[in-house]
């Protein structure tokens, strides 16, 4: 194998698929990357066995070849590198990597012996924007489970209702669900949220589209020249419908800055007691009242102006509705429940493709 490629165009590739490799695992190999020639570009890839990431990058093509390296080693190499073309050369097992002021001689292993994701044949095939996809899955991704003892609820829910697409997600103490877009095709995909994280990190900010392909066990996410395979969850997801309420005897919509505000100003409070913190809706006032008490330190009561419906009061974790908070783009949100020990929406105002649910602490 020779050939060269810029700096700039590998390190990208590498830092895309070298936080999967991982040196752990019981198969030493899979904390390598695969380099390899395809026509005239470069493959870049790696996988842990339940998750793959592919780059491909243009490159001048000498001499076709394949290597794995590992994959640390090589990404803060290539990383540390001043923006020039690389060449790199196979000699053997040893890589060679030099620029017109560096070289190095990197040891590698077979690619023959380097695993490879099952294709997916006579999958289901759809596509969506880039950025509308990304900014769905920054959405719901706050409220999975990172308790592996109930693996379903470690994965984010794709799916489609009546020709509708949604994407949800719970740990069973909140819930967020995103409305993404109309699409006729049928979808039932439980994604590891590990994996989704992986995918936002490669997702581009634009409407390039997302092409995604998918079977019983499998799901790729393609776009421009980056493709991630991951396996699926098994298990069917709660019927997390019910828990969110129709009908509220509390309402209160202001302006989101000034729930953030008065949120994060009352947490500082609240570190003591896990982070509860308790919301008070005052209708004869216009207000929305957070009161909070350290022990130790003491108290705080802060308040915003607010367009309130109906009195109540509700204890929360004020990181749950932080995390909310921080992904709604709304200028205005509400805030919404009935009794004290029900759950709580909060969502954008006047919008209804995104809803979270924050279930109440015992005050």
């Amino acid at each position: 194998m020779k050939l060269q490629v810029t700096q700039e165009n590998l390190n990208r590739a590498l830092s895309n698929v070298a936080r999967v490799a991982n040196s752990r695992n019981a198969l030493p190999i899979l904390s390598n990357v695969l380099i390899k020639t395809v026509d005239n570009r470069v493959c870049v890839a790696a996988t842990n066995l339940n998750i793959a990431i592919t780059h491909y990058i243009g490159s001048k093509v000498s001499d076709k070849g394949a290597i794995t390296v590992p994959a640390r080693l090589t990404q803060d190499f290539v990383g540390s590198l001043p923006s020039s073309v690389i060449e790199l050369s196979l000699e053997d097992t040893k890589l060679h990597i030099s620029t017109e002021k560096y070289q190095s001689t990197i040891n590698g292993t077979l690619a023959d012996d380097y695993p490879v994701m099952p294709t997916i044949k006579d999958g289901q095939e759809w596509s969506l924007p880039a950025q509308t996809l990304k900014k769905a899955f920054q959405q719901v991704i706050i409220a999975a489970s990172t308790d592996e003892t109930r693996p379903i609820l470690t994965g984010i829910y794709l799916y489609t209702q009546n020709k509708e697409l949604f994407a949800a997600a719970t740990d069973s103490y909140r819930l967020a669900e995103k409305k993404i877009m109309s699409l006729d095709k049928e979808v039932k995909l439980l994604i590891p949220a590990s994996s989704i994280q992986d995918l936002l990190r490669v997702l581009p900010d634009t409407d390039e589209q997302v092409k995604v392909v998918h079977d019983e066990q499998q799901v790729l996410f393609s776009t421009g020249d980056t493709e991630l395979v991951t396996r699926l969850i098994e298990g069917n997801y709660p019927d997390y419908k019910k828990l969110i309420p129709e009908k509220f005897a509390a309402s209160a919509s202001l302006k989101k800055s000034d729930f953030v505000n008065i949120t994060k100003v009352s947490s500082l409070f609240a570190r003591e007691a896990a982070g509860s913190i308790t919301i008070e809706l005052n209708k004869a006032k216009g207000l929305i009242q957070i009161n909070s008490i350290a022990s130790q330190l003491g108290e705080n009561t802060a308040e915003a102006e607010a367009e309130v419906s109906g009195d109540g009061k509700i204890t929360l974790n004020s990181r749950y509705i932080l995390d909310a908070l921080n992904v709604i783009d709304d200028e205005q949100v509400t805030i919404s429940f009935n009794g004290k020990l029900e759950p709580c929406v909060i969502a954008p105002a006047g919008n209804e493709d995104y809803t979270h649910v924050v279930m109440p602490l015992k005050s």
